[in-house]
């Protein structure tokens, strides 16, 4: 199983879609202070379920939401899409593609998606259980605060 891409749209200061493929063996992502790394991190575990918003450095959920600028409007939705190869059925699906989603509207309504289909956080970590993804992995590593 391996990363294929993360898709991000109005999630935190990611305004407009930004799409990182994630195409070779090691990946680094670097800019100065305040460019969106650790929003890079955070929608990765959002994606994957993060529930409490503490652990996202927001007092409130809906806080993901682009919040706008002086010159942009607020978002009305955030949205992540983590998209994984699973050529060798490391995954339960007999899909070789795999992607979640998970998106969160102002109005408070939230949907999960499985290959674009809608279904439960209960589904997505079900998927993802003895992989040793997830909004708690080892294999994410935050920026302590």
């Amino acid at each position: 199983m391996r990363l294929k891409s993360l898709e991000i749209k109005g999630f935190k200061s990611f305004a407009d879609q930004t799409v990182i493929h994630f195409s070779e063996d090691i990946v680094g992502i670097v800019g100065p202070n305040g460019s969106g790394k650790s929003n890079v991190v955070d929608a990765i575990r959002w994606v994957l379920g993060e529930q409490k918003s503490k652990e996202l450095r927001l007092d409130q959920m809906s806080s993901v939401i682009f919040n706008g600028t002086k010159t942009r409007k607020p978002g009305g939705l955030a949205q992540v899409t983590l998209t994984f190869e699973n050529t060798k059925n490391i995954l339960p699906t007999e899909y070789n593609t795999v992607s979640i989603t998970r998106m969160l509207y102002r109005t408070g309504e939230s949907e999960y998606r499985l290959n674009n289909i809608p279904c439960r956080l209960k589904d997505i970590t079900s998927l993802f259980l003895d992989t040793g993804i997830g909004s708690n992995s080892y294999a994410i590593i935050a920026l302590g605060w």
